[in-house]
């Protein structure tokens, strides 16, 4: 099962809440006040667990499902000054974007959810989500000193469940782990990396010589 179980439950408990709360107006209109309090109570509980698990779906649609390693990008640069590049993000989906960087290395960062207990039961999958693609310098200096280039990849919507798991974990036990992670290579006019997600996290891989030039002098140094 998926990300669709959460927007399942909404929808359900959305009808459960519906039907409570047109039953509770009828045994109004037939002045069965206790009766038509309690159904009118449990509408209320229904749509109210109904429009939190909505704000769920919502944010954990904003997420890719994570089997195994799997591709998440490719990335392409070139030069246009010194120590200025653009990159070219595509995802597997075939979606690309440009983003101007600066700086002698480039950074991409992701968010991921894994699950335990009843979320595993129910199917659901492990997700990931790429947050940011950066510029920086290797030079610790210049990174703290030099210009700056940070591209926000993510959407924000619905209820933050991953925020939420890292603050108050504790009251979401079938969350397993929350956790970021990011891969960083040099920048080199030409260069084309791909970068997966595996159990490790992220990892960026040479795929032409110009990249494989640039991550062997990079290591060397």
């Amino acid at each position: 099962m998926s990300l669709e179980l959460p927007a399942t439950l909404a929808l359900a408990a959305l009808l459960l809440a519906g039907v409570l709360l047109v039953a509770a107006l009828h045994s109004w209109r037939r002045r069965r006040w206790l009766q038509g309090g309690r159904r009118g109570m449990g509408g209320l509980l229904l749509l109210g667990l109904a429009l939190l698990t909505g704000s769920v779906a919502a944010n954990l649609h904003t997420y890719s499902r994570l089997t195994a390693e799997r591709p998440v990008a490719t990335l392409a640069f070139a030069a246009t000054g010194p120590a200025r590049f653009e990159a070219l993000l595509t995802l597997p989906g075939g979606d690309s974007a440009v983003y101007p960087l600066e700086g002698d290395e480039w950074q991409l960062d992701a968010r991921v959810l894994t699950w335990r207990g009843p979320a595993r039961l129910f199917g659901l999958d492990n997700l990931y989500r790429l947050e940011r693609l950066s510029g920086r310098w290797r030079d610790p200096d210049r990174e703290r000193t030099g210009p700056r280039s940070v591209h926000s990849l993510a959407e924000a919507a619905g209820l933050d469940l991953w925020a939420l798991a890292r603050e108050h974990g504790r009251w979401l036990p079938w969350v397993d782990a929350v956790y970021g992670s990011a891969a960083y290579l040099p920048l080199s006019d030409g260069a084309r990396y791909a970068v997966v997600l595996g159990p490790s996290g992220l990892l960026a891989r040479p795929l032409d010589p110009a990249a494989e030039t640039a991550v062997r002098g990079w290591r060397s140094d």
